[in-house]
């Protein structure tokens, strides 16, 4: 049990800020909803960590759970409107630039909000860092599709964010 407790202590420390950051895009910036999904996740991942098979690398198998949790928290309830993401941001009241930058990452959550559940999934694995062929490992699909995908899912959100 200590060896689990160890491991799961290990992947809890390096993992929780990337599995909250995606959590944050699925909830369009509302950090008391991510912080509750990200919870979730990590209850999962111990509760499962023992039946883990390494047939995919620890993190593809975080994400996996993590888009998982996240798009059945969106199935359970209605899609959750953006919270004010000025308040979220805590943008300064003496920089204009800090103001215009919340309102541009407000229009880009409007847009992946209108995204399909694996656009969504996607490009926001594609914004944490993560690389294409562990999303078309996440994703279940091949990463010649992924790298297409992907390029359709940017031009689109250029498209909205412009608009």
């Amino acid at each position: 049990m200590k060896t689990l407790e160890s491991k799961f202590d290990k992947i809890y420390k390096s993992n929780y800020a990337k599995v909250h950051r995606l959590c944050m895009g699925y909830t369009n910036g509302d950090e008391m909803l991510s912080a509750d999904l990200a919870q979730e996740v990590f209850i999962k991942i111990w509760e499962h960590i023992g039946t883990f098979r390494n047939e995919s690398s620890v993190s593809t198998w975080i994400y996996r759970i993590t888009v998982n949790t996240c798009l059945m928290s969106l199935r359970k309830k209605k899609p959750v409107e953006i919270s004010n993401l000025l308040n979220v941001m805590e943008s300064t009241d003496d920089s204009f630039q800090e103001e215009n930058k919340s309102i541009q990452l407000k229009q880009l959550y409007n847009c992946i909000n209108t995204l399909n559940s694996d656009g969504k999934s996607i490009i926001l694995l594609e914004l944490e860092g993560l690389p294409q062929k562990e999303i078309a490992d996440v994703m279940g699909i091949s990463h010649e599709a992924i790298r297409v995908r992907i390029h359709r899912i940017k031009e689109k959100l250029t498209k909205c964010v412009k608009k």
